[in-house]
């Protein structure tokens, strides 16, 4: 849905955290270009490469990456996490404070914040943003997350309109305090609230939806200015902005590529500030061509390769036969050749650096065995057609090492693989949502909290907002709650370890590698651009660009 930032799907990798202490670094190119060197100018405006955003711009109506690091610059919400810790650090809270058993939750906000537009934010604010965003007739793609709260089923029934417009879990007391009683305990539901769903909106919102999802007024360390769509998004410092991470910089404007190679291009001559990541064809050299400011450090994020079940080809398949395709990729030799060691095989379902992570969570189903993956297949009854595909977007550069996995499947197996592209993220979230995907598709999820039930529950639960691929397991749902009513953190971290297990034999998914941001900056911006553990950049630590 994030990965929660819905998670939230990547378009390669994202979503915005606090600011961390930027480190220098001189770039090896010349003097003129030492990024350590001149003065930065606190107005300077940032460029930053975008793809268009699937939905407008509402903070429950963002389940992919693109739209998410918008808005992460627009709203702010009670938390975030601190870089490297993942330790959460408040923000429009004042305090987030559970009852004995978790089951309700007490928010106290810090006073004094501000809408862009200068209304009050308030704990209305909040319960009136959840209520809306939850109501099943507004049609928010993050919907599900509020499912904890008592009331959810009224205002977001299975079927049919409403029986309300607002959860009865959701009490305010004053300006600054509001309650939240959830369904059963959830030990770990603070954490949850650092991601975008959660945060408020203004008043004049519910009044317009439509328009606020064009031009959004929020409460973050940026204001909107303006959308040109598959064009531009452009945000700028909010003078007032109450928070810990205050913008260093006059705004950014976010700017739509079609291609990776584009992108990386205007990097290198410094028409651009950050890109996404360095495309396939330029891995071997993009150290050499951008010197210290090219960027290689890992996040937590997963790519996978996911079957949709609700096809033919999938609806009613024996798990072997996943599990064969899976070890019919060869992982070492594609992350070492095609992408240049710029990723590390996947051992587990779960990022690296997420509480919960278990190293080798994954063995056999992962491992490189051309002769069992033939025989697992043929045990399972065999790939229907004896064909796949993988879709994937082709505003990205993905087709490289879908190529790589196909031509793997293809000589171990014998089962046909191909890609199937779609021209950019939009187009192939749009297709995965509305369950036309033909084969399989491209997954990559990036952490939303950094537990491991975001990586599980939010991605393989039968009603998550992640889960597009209509995977269903009974018994994995019933130990996901048995974990989320756990008294302590680490209890429901070691159930939903145990849930893992269900997963490594069911194979809703086939992990591929973890990622790492792979990247670059201009030498227009004074230091090096600091990084979350969700790979995105920290803005608002970016001392702005450099005076000409």
């Amino acid at each position: 849905m994030r990965g929660a930032q819905s998670a939230k799907w990547v378009a390669l990798a994202a979503v915005v955290a606090l600011a961390a202490t930027a480190c220098g670094g001189n770039d090896s190119d010349s003097g003129s270009n030492d990024m350590n060197k001149g003065t930065a100018d606190p107005n300077g405006i940032l460029t930053a490469q975008l793809s268009e955003p699937q939905n407008p711009l509402q903070p429950a109506n963002a389940k992919e990456s693109q739209g998410s690091r918008v808005l992460r610059t627009i709203f702010a919400g009670l938390v975030d996490y601190e870089p490297g810790t993942g330790k959460l650090v408040y923000v429009n809270a004042e305090s987030v404070t559970p009852n004995k058993d978790s089951s309700v939750w007490t928010v106290k906000l810090k006073p004094g914040w501000k809408f862009h537009n200068g209304e009050p934010v308030t704990a209305k604010s909040y319960v009136d943003s959840w209520n809306w965003s939850a109501n099943v007739a507004n049609n928010q793609t993050n919907s599900s997350w509020f499912q904890d709260i008592k009331g959810y089923e009224d205002v977001h029934p299975e079927k049919g309109k409403p029986k309300a417009d607002k959860m009865s879990g959701l009490k305010v007391v004053n300006d600054n305090e509001f309650k939240i009683e959830l369904n059963s305990s959830v030990s770990y539901f603070a954490y949850k609230l650092g991601y975008d769903v959660w945060t408020p909106l203004p008043s004049g919102f519910f009044k317009d939806p439509k328009g606020y999802g064009e031009k959004p007024v929020g409460n973050g360390p940026y204001k909107f200015v303006s959308w040109d769509h598959k064009k531009m998004i452009k945000v700028r410092k909010f003078a007032d902005y109450k928070g810990p991470n205050k913008a260093k910089n006059g705004g950014i404007d976010f700017k739509n590529y079609t291609t990776a190679d584009a992108a990386y291009s205007d990097l290198r001559s410094n028409n651009l500030d950050w890109i996404e990541q360095v495309p396939t064809t330029a891995l071997t050299n993009y150290k050499t061509d951008l010197g210290k400011r090219a960027i290689d450090e890992e996040y937590s994020a997963v790519q996978s390769v996911v079957p949709a079940f609700y096809t033919k080809q999938f609806k009613d398949i024996d798990p072997k036969v996943i599990q064969g395709l899976s070890m019919a990729i060869d992982r070492n030799t594609i992350t070492k050749t095609v992408l240049h060691g710029s990723r590390t095989p996947a051992d587990s379902y779960v990022a690296r650096g997420v509480i919960g992570y278990k190293a080798g969570a994954l063995k056999e189903q992962v491992t490189y065995d051309p002769a069992k993956a033939k025989a697992l297949i043929k045990e399972g009854g065999g790939v229907p057609g004896n064909k796949i595909s993988i879709q994937y977007n082709a505003d990205q550069d993905h087709k490289p090492w879908v190529d790589a996995v196909c031509n793997s499947i293809r000589k171990a197996t014998g089962v046909d693989c191909v890609g199937d592209s779609k021209p950019d993220f939009q187009a192939d979230l749009n297709a995965r949502d509305k369950h036309q995907v033909k084969s399989m598709y491209r997954g990559g999820w990036v952490l939303d909290y950094p537990v491991n039930s975001n990586f599980m529950r939010d991605l393989y639960g039968s009603k998550a907002a992640g889960n597009t691929s209509g995977y269903a397991n009974k018994e994995f749902d019933e130990l996901a709650a048995k974990a989320d009513k756990a008294a302590t953190l680490d209890e429901t971290v070691k159930l939903y370890q145990q849930a893992e297990q269900v997963l490594a034999k069911d194979m809703p998914a086939i992990p591929l590698w973890f990622y790492k941001v792979n990247s670059g900056q201009s030498n227009k911006v004074l230091g090096k651009i600091p990084y979350g553990q969700d790979g995105d950049p920290i803005f608002t630590n970016v001392g702005g660009r450099k005076r000409e």
